[in-house]
C-alpha cells in the first residue's frame, strides 16, 4: 500500500477526531456560563471556538507528551489483539503451554531485566536530538478542526452539564469554571493530557457534594437542637431523655 495514502488517511482521521473533540469541548466548557445566564448560547459557543483555536498555538506540550512514546504501538501485536479479544468474549486460549514454560517464561523473566538495563545505559549515554514541536500547518489544521467542532457545539451535552446534573447559580458556576480553568491551564503547561469532560464534570460534582453536605449538616444541626445535650442529661440514655421530655 502506498505510504502517502496511509499518511492522508491518518491526517483525515486525526482531523475528524479533532472536530468531534471540539464538539464535546464546548459542551463541557460553556454549560455553566449558559445555564447561569452569564452568556447567551451563541456568544458562548463563538467565544469557546475562538479560544480553542488560540489555545492550539499557545501550548503544544500535551502533543509532545503524547508523541514522546507514551503509548508504544510496537507492543500492539497480533497475539495481544487475539488474547484481548478472546478474554473479552470469554473464550479460553493458552498463551503459554506447559512444555515451553522455561523457554517462554523463565528465560525472558531472567533476560528482560538485563536487556532493559543495557538499553537504559545506552539511552542515557548516547547523544539524541532534542524533540521539536509540531509543524505550523499541523497546529493550524488541528486548531481549525477543533474550533469548527466547538462552534457547532453539542447542545444536548450542554443541557445535561448545565441543567441535568444540578441547578447551578452564578456563584457555583463561577467556582466550577475557575477551578476547571486553573486545572486545565496548569496541566496543559506541564504537558499532562487531562480530559475536559472529566475536569468540568468533576467540578460540578464537587458543587453537588458541597450542597448535599450543607443540607446534611443543617439536618444534623436541627436534629441536635430538638434534644440539646447539657450537663444534666449527658450521661442519660436517649430513651430516658425522650421519656423525660
Amino acid at each position: 500500500m502506498d505510504l502517502s495514502f496511509l499518511v492522508v488517511v491518518v491526517i483525515i482521521t486525526a482531523l475528524v477526531f479533532d472536530f468531534t473533540n471540539g464538539f464535546h469541548d464546548t459542551a463541557n466548557a460553556m454549560p455553566t456560563s449558559i445555564a447561569t445566564g452569564a452568556l447567551r448560547p451563541k456568544i458562548a459557543v463563538a467565544i469557546s471556538a475562538v479560544l480553542n483555536l488560540v489555545g492550539a498555538f499557545i501550548s503544544t506540550e500535551v502533543a509532545k507528551t503524547i508523541s514522546s512514546g507514551l503509548v508504544d504501538d510496537t507492543k500492539i501485536t497480533v497475539p495481544v489483539i487475539f488474547g484481548g479479544g478472546a478474554t473479552w468474549i470469554a473464550a479460553g486460549s493458552s498463551a503459554v503451554h506447559f512444555g515451553t514454560v522455561v523457554q517462554k517464561v523463565i528465560v525472558p523473566a531472567v533476560a528482560a531485566p538485563i536487556v532493559a538495563g543495557v538499553v537504559a545505559l545506552l539511552a542515557r549515554s548516547w547523544p539524541t536530538r532534542s524533540p521539536s514541536g509540531p509543524p505550523v500547518w499541523v497546529i493550524l489544521s488541528a486548531g481549525l478542526a477543533i474550533a469548527a467542532g466547538t462552534y457547532l457545539g453539542g447542545w444536548r451535552i450542554i443541557r445535561t452539564m448545565g441543567e441535568g446534573l444540578t441547578e447551578i447559580e452564578s456563584p457555583q458556576g463561577f467556582s466550577a469554571e475557575t477551578s476547571s480553568t486553573a486545572t486545565l491551564l496548569i496541566s496543559a503547561h506541564l504537558g499532562f493530557p487531562l480530559s475536559t469532560t472529566q475536569v468540568c464534570s468533576g467540578n460540578l460534582g464537587v458543587v453537588i457534594i458541597a450542597l448535599l453536605a450543607i443540607v446534611a449538616g443543617g439536618g444534623i444541626y436541627l436534629a441536635s437542637r430538638r434534644r440539646p445535650v447539657t450537663s444534666d442529661n449527658v450521661n442519660e440514655y436517649p430513651a430516658t431523655t425522650a421519656a423525660a421530655a
